[in-house]
């Protein structure tokens, strides 16, 4: 389990109580945090054994932070066991879907060893708090971009080996990093579960023509698409985006899971 972190103690402490509500603590927590002014750092340095591995330094931003976990998960299992098998990046302030998400998860991991990534449902928190399921997408369609939040993605250790985030992509580099591991040709799986609780209001969401544009970039890079086609697909995520901004009902009806949502408020 990976967490990033920058001046942000209240997503940390909600992520860590997600975590501490799990029924099966089959997990090692792995923080890495941007050099925190705000007593994260402070934090983390009384709590620090609740952690197989944190820091605390300045680095370049989201994905370097993420990289440098990475890095200190594959030091540790090759040093010393038992070694991690997968990996699962949940930011701070972003949670697990409830209680039984890895007692569900762990055999599935188990009986699936060749693949590469377990991918799954996730819930969105709209204004108010209401939860709701944002089914995922097949990854077969990564072409149209994430099919999932990241957050809802589980990835084989063995299948990062030479795969980092590419810190040219402020935004976007979960998508470039996804595809690269779908690239290796290894399976993929979805999963029949929702595996997180997405945090709203990230970067991402601040700044989605940014996003978009790295999106293209990447889809030209690794998937060799080309200018019209890029267009057509950034102007459908703009499409889309604005369904959602002025007519939240309509995105709502096609978007998340009408039986779960109704369950759930």
């Amino acid at each position: 389990m990976v967490t990033v972190v920058r001046d942000d103690l209240p997503g940390l402490l909600a992520t860590r109580a997600s975590l501490r509500a799990q029924t099966l603590a089959a997990y090692d927590w792995f923080v890495a945090d941007g050099g925190s002014t705000d007593g994260t750092a402070r934090w983390l340095a009384c709590h620090g054994g609740e952690a197989v591995w944190w820091r605390s330094s300045p680095d370049r931003g989201l994905y370097d932070a993420m990289n440098t976990a990475l890095d200190a998960i594959t030091e540790r299992a090759s040093s010393c066991g038992p070694p991690c098998s997968h990996v699962l990046f949940l930011n701070a302030g972003d949670r697990l879907a409830d209680s039984q998400v890895l007692e569900r998860l762990l055999p599935i991991l188990t009986a699936s060893p060749a693949a590469g990534l377990f991918y799954g449902d996730s819930l969105e928190e709209l204004p108010g708090g209401c939860l709701v399921v944002k089914p995922a997408r097949s990854h077969r369609r990564a072409l149209l971009g994430m099919f999932t939040h990241h957050q809802a993605m589980v990835y084989r250790l063995t299948a990062l080996s030479s795969v980092r985030f590419d810190l040219r992509h402020t935004l976007a580099a979960d998508y470039a990093f996804t595809l690269t591991v779908l690239k290796q040709g290894d399976p993929a799986h979805r999963l029949p579960l929702s595996v997180c609780i997405f945090s709203p209001g990230g970067r991402s969401q601040r700044d989605p023509a940014r996003g978009r544009r790295e999106q293209a970039d990447i889809r030209r890079e690794l998937l060799g698409l080309g200018s019209a086609a890029n267009a057509t697909l950034r102007v459908l995520q703009w499409l889309a985006l604005t369904v959602r901004q002025t007519i939240p009902w309509l995105y709502a009806k096609y978007r998340f899971s009408p039986n779960e949502r109704s369950f759930l408020s």
